[in-house]
């Protein structure tokens, strides 16, 4: 949101919460600081917050109401705002106003981190920034300028959530925000200059110019910047995936796990960016190499490092059917049969699957002792569960002593082929030849007693399942399909798999940028 105001050419840019209620003062206060002030500034402003407004807007558009009809004059409304305000404390920064003038100055000096927006410290680290950079000037005008944030806005963000937490991490590793997430003691418009029945905007000039004029002669907070070529040192997560596992798993002890190597970091940002955008943050990613560990880390992403992953992995050559692909995969078994022991639920995602709507509560509903797994079948004559057809990049495993019991057989028969993963959980759950199969969709492993259900392809289709990718609107045919989620498999290579998805529009996240797109 920062980025694009300064696409922008107004004078002034405001960052505001919608749930916020602005009265006239706010506009007042902006005008003079732009035209008073002789350098560049940064306004920041706390709302009030009220769980409900007790008055209505009138059919006119003009006017304030109370609710048996009576009009509501401004210098009410500024008296209410004042006695909460006397209440709360404007440095907590919950529901915060921002406001400068739009000019090639920048609003800090440092590189902006990928914050979460409403998960806290992001309003705080830019009046830091802005404060350690000094090309402009930074004042709280929480007094002088009336507004309320209505409802659950400024909302205390829970301290053990990751998306809090990851945030709090990244303006430490950003720039001059490494010990404090309070607002610092900024130049503060004194409660002495606010009149509660100023209407005609005048006094409220008045105040702001007494503010400005005091801030002339004083001496403001001074942080020290990073040095520019101050080398970043190798970054550790405080967290391992025991540690994680609490903070990131949902009501239902559900993750959603996806594993991923340098080479795919795009694609898994990609996918990082879809599961935000369908409000799924119970998300977890398994790094195969210590660079795949140190972006995610400066992503913010809920990252943890697998010691035992294999070496030297490819960059381009680490496609289905390569030595590298083998030794790749059975890191997930071995992680998601970690996971389940510490009495987890997981969702294992490649990458490359796209998703268009969230899976998990369809998942759920397949109860106990039922693996759910997506078919690797094309031929629509045939059936789903035929012999190798279990596709191990997208399956939904419970922790249940069935589920534990049988992967636990997957990844030891997967330590002693010389193939991937996906050919050790089709013969070890429905037998060699499919043996084991019942009906048309579905294996039962005799020794567990696990279900294996194979999930209908036209809701969860692999890459080669009716030659959807070769659509012209691929979006459009799955959404008419009411697709959940589309493989992009079947097809040999990084690049070829990079290219097809961002050519299908099916791309979320933007590299030049650092962001979601």
């Amino acid at each position: 949101m920062l980025a694009r105001t300064e696409a922008y050419a107004s004078d002034i840019a405001v960052l505001i919460d919608p749930h916020t209620l602005l009265l006239p003062d706010f506009i007042s206060a902006l005008n003079h600081a732009h035209h008073e002030l002789d350098r560049d500034w940064l306004l920041v402003s706390s709302s009030v917050n009220i769980p409900r407004f007790p008055f209505h807007w009138d059919q006119t558009g003009r006017f304030w109401r109370q609710y048996n009809g009576k009009r509501v004059r401004f210098g009410e409304l500024q008296k209410m705002i004042s006695l909460r305000s006397l209440q709360s404390n404007s440095s907590e920064g919950g529901n915060m106003i921002m406001a400068w003038n739009n000019v090639d100055s920048p609003l800090h000096c440092g590189v902006l981190p990928p914050f979460l927006y409403q998960r806290g410290t992001h309003n705080q680290w830019i009046v830091n920034e802005a404060l350690s950079c000094k090309r402009r000037f930074v004042f709280d005008a929480t007094s002088t300028i009336s507004s309320v944030s209505i409802g659950n806005a400024e909302k205390k963000f829970d301290s053990r959530n990751w998306e809090y937490i990851g945030n709090s991490h990244l303006g430490k590793l950003y720039g001059s925000l490494s010990k404090s997430y309070a607002l610092p003691k900024l130049l503060k418009c004194n409660k002495r200059y606010i009149l509660v029945t100023a209407s005609d905007g005048f006094r409220t000039r008045e105040k702001i110019s007494a503010c400005i004029s005091r801030s002339k002669s004083r001496s403001f907070l001074k942080l020290d910047p990073v040095k520019k070529d101050q080398a970043l040192p190798p970054l550790k997560f405080p967290y391992d995936l025991e540690s994680l596992l609490p903070l990131v798993a949902d009501k239902n002890r559900t993750v959603v796990l996806s594993v991923a190597g340098f080479s795919y970091k795009d694609m898994l940002m990609s996918w990082v960016c879809r599961a935000r955008r369908l409000a799924v943050p119970n998300f977890l990613v398994c790094a195969l190499d210590d660079e795949t560990y140190q972006f995610a880390i400066l992503q913010g992403l809920p990252v943890f490092f697998d010691p035992y992953a294999p070496k030297n992995i490819s960059f381009n050559d680490c496609h289905f059917g390569s030595k590298c692909f083998q030794r790749v995969t059975k890191v997930k078994s071995r992680t998601v049969l970690k996971i389940l022991k510490m009495g987890y639920n997981v969702l294992l995602s490649d990458v490359d699957v796209y998703w268009f709507r969230n899976p998990l509560p369809l998942l759920h509903s397949f109860g106990p002792s039922v693996l759910v797994a997506q078919s690797d079948e094309y031929n629509t004559t045939v059936p789903i569960n035929r012999p190798r057809r279990l596709n191990s990049g997208f399956y939904f495993a419970r922790s249940d002593e069935p589920t534990i019991a049988a992967m636990e057989k997957v990844v030891k028969h997967a330590a002693t082929s010389g193939l991937s993963e996906q050919p050790s959980f089709y013969d070890t759950l429905c037998g060699e030849g499919g043996v084991h199969r019942v009906g048309n969709d579905r294996c039962v492993e005799p020794e567990t007693n696990l279900t294996v259900h194979f999930l209908d392809r036209d809701l969860f289709p692999n890459g080669a399942y009716r030659d959807i990718w070769l659509k012209e609107d691929v979006r459009g045919e799955c959404e008419k399909k009411h697709c959940y989620v589309l493989h992009n498999n079947w097809i040999s290579g990084r690049l070829k798999k990079l290219e097809r998805q961002m050519m299908k529009g099916l791309w979320d996240y933007d590299a030049s940028m650092r962001m979601c797109v």
